[in-house]
């Protein structure tokens, strides 16, 4: 059995619900461009707010993460992973967290507990160590010389600056086939962590100051990439049965072997599998210049371009190929993989013939920019040009201009690169703003704001308008929607001035949970409905609207202010683009 199914199984046998996996591209959050771990969706839950489907949840969690891109091609890192995860609202606390997670793998996955060894908040001048967590580990088996105790850096999690926090105890499996040292360091690389425990039991306020949280939570995280090369025994993640056909199928295509070739093979595994999950994703990301499509473009073409290392026919098919054995293996667990197939294919077949054509342009700059040197240097900002406008790798600018009798100033390129990681590294990862970015009283009102607009253009431009996506910060609402034509003036005067005169009548906004199919049947609007759980909160404003929506909202349209629209732009084919702000 697949060990997400396992995992699954296993929780759902000790009274958890399993909830489907949130998009990749997090909904109204711009402080991360991806969902980067398996509790970023359920932070307001984790704050207090009553989850639809209980207090018990368990889940596979698609995350990418960017941090790690320049180490990709190594044995262990991926961009795109999934993370399995069990929660506490408000429910267990630490004695069944770890004796569940003791176990799942000491019964289910049959680990042997002399592989196993643990980490523990040492505590500090506001918590005191958790000597709680070490006695029940002791309890179950473990001996005093593999448990370690280390402080906040490693043992204690907080979602940014303040809000909900605690100790968390990290469980590490001895992968390697040298004996098992009887006392556990957690210096030694040979110990790898597999699982994570976090009990968050304080909240952390603006000043610093600690006090104990009403409810307490435990949130759980594991790597599915890391614990099947665990099980199957192997030090290459590449080497296990989830990347099995992903890596048979570029072999067959480049014909090589993986031996020999395995970074530019992993690059490119990786890169496919991350493109796919992301233009599968019901945000319809495109590659483009900027945010998310940034992301995607550079993963497409760095994959071209090991490829281009490997000797492929780049006028074959071969991407598309190695997608649709992704696509094989995912879908049955996600349904966007299935539903959005062809866009997948569409997306990677356009970005592979654009690129194509960059690469000949950028052969064409690099004649014209030799013809021109007054040296036999190509300077840095030449050769980091190259790579940024035309997607050269230094190896071959510095090829090509050897062959020329010419020298790059590599060094002078790295410096470059640097400073453009950094930039990216920041645009890229993103960090949780104050412990929960899209919670706050404004952004309160420009989520219910959403809801106002989306039912306001369904009276002005028609009933088949459908909400494409969202975005809100403190500052203003971004609102995609469904519809062939620009707005015309009077259109758009029309749509604000209906969304006011309902912020006017101040109607009452009414929270009510049931289940998915009745909710529909009732006349709820749905976003990407297959994303939601089968018990769902359906707010209803007045008689005006009525969404399934995971919130947060205020109580009265009264308290939104005056709505006025600021920009209606295209965002793709289809879609139209509304930027608008309360005032």
């Amino acid at each position: 059995m697949n060990l997400k199914d396992e995992f699954i199984n296993y929780f759902v046998s000790l009274g958890h619900v399993q909830i489907p996996s949130a998009p990749l591209i997090p909904e109204n959050d711009p402080s991360v461009l991806f969902n980067t771990a398996g509790m970023q969706p359920l932070i307001p839950y984790l704050m207090g707010k009553p989850h639809p489907e209980g207090k018990r949840l368990c889940d596979y969690q698609k995350c990418v993460r960017l941090t790690d891109l320049d180490s990709i091609g190594d044995k262990t890192h991926h961009t795109f992973f999934e993370m399995l995860g069990n929660w506490s609202l408000g429910d267990y606390f630490k004695q069944e967290s770890i004796t569940y997670s003791f176990n799942f793998l000491t019964k289910v996955l049959n680990i042997p507990l002399t592989k196993l060894a643990v980490t523990v908040f040492a505590g500090n001048s506001s918590i005191p160590r958790d000597n709680l967590s070490a006695s029940i580990w002791e309890s179950l088996g473990l001996s005093k010389d593999r448990i370690a105790y280390l402080g906040e850096e490693d043992n204690f999690w907080i979602a940014g600056e303040t809000g909900p926090c605690g100790g968390d105890t990290e469980i590490f499996y001895f992968r390697s086939n040298d004996p098992v040292p009887k006392v556990f360091d957690p210096k030694d690389e040979r110990w790898v962590e597999i699982w994570n425990n976090v009990f968050m039991e304080f909240n952390k306020d603006e000043n610093g100051t600690i006090t104990e949280l009403p409810q307490k939570n435990v949130d759980t995280g594991m790597g599915l990439e890391r614990v099947v090369a665990v099980l199957e025994g192997v030090d290459d993640n590449y080497k296990t049965s989830i990347w099995h056909e992903i890596i048979s199928k570029i072999e067959e295509i480049s014909h090589k072997p993986y031996e020999n070739n395995e970074p530019s093979m992993r690059i490119i595994a990786d890169h496919i599998r991350t493109a796919v999950f992301i233009s599968a994703d019901y945000a319809g990301i495109k590659p483009s210049n900027t945010d998310q499509g940034y992301i995607l473009r550079r993963l497409i073409r760095r994959a071209i371009r090991h490829a281009k290392k490997l000797e492929i026919d780049m006028n074959s098919d071969w991407i598309l190929e190695v997608a649709k054995v992704v696509i094989t293996k995912y879908e049955d667990y996600y349904k966007e993989i299935k539903q959005n197939k062809e866009v997948v294919l569409e997306v990677l077949k356009n970005e592979t013939i654009k690129f194509n054509r960059t690469l000949e342009k950028g052969l064409k700059e690099f004649s014209k920019l030799i013809s021109h040197l007054d040296s036999k240097t190509i300077d840095k900002d030449n050769a980091f040009k190259l790579y940024d406008t035309y997607g050269f790798p230094i190896e071959l600018t510095v090829e090509m201009a050897k062959e020329q009798g010419l020298w790059v100033d590599t060094e002078g390129f790295k410096e470059k690169f640097k400073e453009h990681q950094e930039l990216s590294r920041t645009a890229s990862a993103g960090k949780f703003k104050g412990g929960l970015s899209s919670q706050g009283e404004i952004e309160t009102k420009y989520h219910t704001a959403t809801h106002l607009l989306n039912a306001a253009l369904k009276v002005v431009v028609g009933p088949d308008v459908h909400q494409k996506g969202s975005n809100i910060t403190s500052e203003r609402m971004r609102f995609d929607f469904s519809c062939d034509h620009k707005l015309s003036e009077e259109e758009k005067r029309e749509t604000e001035s209906l969304v006011n005169k309902w912020i006017m009548d101040d109607l009452p906004v009414n929270m009510s949970t049931m289940p998915k199919e009745e909710a529909i049947k009732n006349g709820a609007e749905a976003m990407f409905i297959e994303k939601y759980a089968d018990i769902v909160n359906v707010y209803t404003i007045g008689d005006v609207s009525k969404e399934i929506c995971g919130g947060p909202h205020v109580k009265h349209t009264g308290e939104l202010g005056k709505f006025k629209i600021i920009k209606e732009e295209a965002s793709s084919a289809g879609v139209r683009r509304i930027k608008a702000i309360l005032e």
